[in-house]
């Protein structure tokens, strides 16, 4: 066992790896996308980049739902702003600027920015609610017991969904606004949790 020790067997410099951050991970994936894959020229960058990008989404807090943009990485921007109740009447004039006041549209939108975040829906889940996809939905973090009319934006099983949350009978139900979607139930092993309550919806209008 001394023998070894001085210089037969063991570790010798230099052997081996060179030392580093980076580990050998592997793992299966069903044969129609390892045939998509097989089609890829540089299959380990955009593996990595894919691996990359999902945990990025996955640590902002978004699955399925659309890309997330937290409040305080949107650059303030004020806007003239006229106190006035338009209604569908007589024309009200807006061309005096004596009568506005510059306001910050993002301090409006979101009273909370340190917990708030801008989200782009991907889906139309909630039309009846006029949550249509392609807008932009602001979601308070700090809002996590909304009301059974409000918005919540839930997390299920890993993945996020814009949906009402209610209880009936002790039993928690995610319930879209659309007709040609399902009720989801929570069943009782579910990993769920409200996400956060949305707040204002952002949408450009259509023709």
């Amino acid at each position: 066992m001394e023998d070894m020790k001085k210089g037969r067997g063991g570790a010798r410099p230099g052997a081996g790896r060179p030392k580093g951050d980076s580990r050998m991970i592997s793992f299966r994936v069903p044969g129609k996308l390892a045939e998509r894959l097989d089609g890829i020229g540089n299959r380990t960058g955009f593996i990595r980049e894919s691996l990359e990008k999902a945990l990025e989404e996955k640590e902002n807090g978004i699955g399925k739902v659309g890309k997330v943009i937290p409040a305080g990485q949107v650059a303030r921007m004020n806007i003239p702003f006229f106190d006035l109740r338009v209604v569908a009447g007589f024309p009200v004039p807006l061309d005096n600027d004596e009568k506005s006041q510059d306001i910050d549209i993002l301090s409006m939108l979101c009273p909370h920015p340190e917990a708030s975040y801008l989200i782009r829906v991907n889906g139309d889940s909630m039309i009846d609610a006029g949550v249509l996809n392609g807008d932009i939905v602001i979601v308070d973090k700090s809002r996590r017991d909304p009301s059974p009319r409000e918005i919540a934006m839930c997390e299920l099983n890993g993945e996020y969904t814009l949906k009402h949350f209610l209880k009936e009978d002790g039993q928690g139900w995610l319930v879209p606004a659309n007709p040609e979607y399902p009720r989801i139930k929570i069943a009782p092993g579910d990993d769920f949790s409200v996400w956060g309550t949305v707040t204002y919806i952002i949408h450009k209008a259509r023709d």
